[in-house]
């Protein structure tokens, strides 16, 4: 059974019509760790919201855990947990203030769940004592998704839950989703990090409010048609454009401290190297290269 089904959702906001969601479409498994992955103003916050019974949907229809996002909200609301890209938790609290209000909110307490933020509230259970407003972005993070899970909810929805976070926070964060995927707590989070992407079990690439893919991580790459190389050269502006003429050039863009660059098929390295230093470039590499989600997406811009 699906935890979560979108058919055809949109959203349109103010006088001038801007379509934030365009006929969005997609489902989400039971227990599945599913990622909506793009950029900032790509509508990611926008299906959270209508998903989570705050916003209505202009068009299109959902349901979460088989309950109607516009007639069944209520059960939605006692259902979900939903840890929102803002922190939204009550600054003037401390940490255990924040917890137990949560708790009595869903008619629970911290002992009935406990189980299911152990190994998060461990982290900040020496705080517990400080307010809300005075934590790190990291433990405003491990706080958030305490309050999130204290009800044991069925499907936990975490929009840009690492934006801003130091890396190692990240990971750590990421652990703990793997931890509570093995409870059985179906999970939908959005983040622009494409590296975040390969530790979903599928992943639906968004821009501009539509869907360009979907599919596992490890598909994704793999439907990557063309050869990419890295190239790397002594001025990277003079590189891109030097690419950009090159007649075999399918696409190129700054990665990095490289030019990710695909090529059609039977370019030879050393003509790509002469064509760069008959150009004026200097300090030249080109290497066949593994392509990333990141280049997957960019691919699928520019289809």
């Amino acid at each position: 059974m699906e935890a979560v089904v979108v058919n055809n959702l949109s959203k349109v906001y103010g006088k001038e019509k801007i379509q934030a969601v365009e006929s969005v479409s997609f489902s989400v498994g039971k227990g599945e760790l599913f990622g909506l992955i793009g950029p900032d103003g790509a509508g990611k916050t926008s299906i959270f919201r209508m998903l989570t019974t705050l916003l209505l949907p202009d068009s299109g229809n959902a349901t979460v855990d088989g309950f109607d996002i516009v007639k069944d909200y209520k059960k939605i609301r006692n259902t979900v947990g939903y840890m929102p890209g803002k922190f939204s938790l009550y600054q003037d609290l401390t940490i255990e203030e924040n917890l137990n209000f949560f708790a009595t909110v869903f008619g629970t307490s911290i002992e009935e769940n406990y189980h299911l933020i152990k190994d998060i509230y461990v982290q900040i259970e020496r705080f517990k004592d400080r307010r809300a407003g005075k934590l790190s972005g990291g433990m405003k993070q491990k706080l958030a998704l305490c309050c999130a899970l204290i009800h044991k909810p069925s499907v936990l929805f975490l929009d840009e839950p690492t934006t801003g976070v130091d890396p190692v926070s990240r990971k750590e964060f990421w652990e703990m989703l793997k931890r509570l995927k093995a409870e059985g707590i179906t999970i939908v989070v959005s983040t622009p990090y494409m590296d975040e992407a390969t530790i979903c079990d599928r992943i639906a690439l968004i821009q501009t409010g539509k869907i360009l893919s979907i599919d596992t991580p490890e598909n994704v790459v793999k439907s990557y048609a063309d050869k990419l190389y890295a190239v790397k050269a002594d001025n990277m502006y003079k590189l891109l454009k030097r690419l950009a003429s090159y007649q075999n050039t399918i696409n190129s863009y700054a990665y990095g401290e490289y030019a990710h660059a695909s090529l059609t098929n039977g370019t030879r390295v050393q003509d790509v190297a002469t064509f760069l230093r008959d150009g004026g470039l200097q300090d030249i590499q080109v290497l066949e290269t593994q392509p990333t989600i990141e280049d997957c997406f960019i691919k699928l811009l520019k289809n």
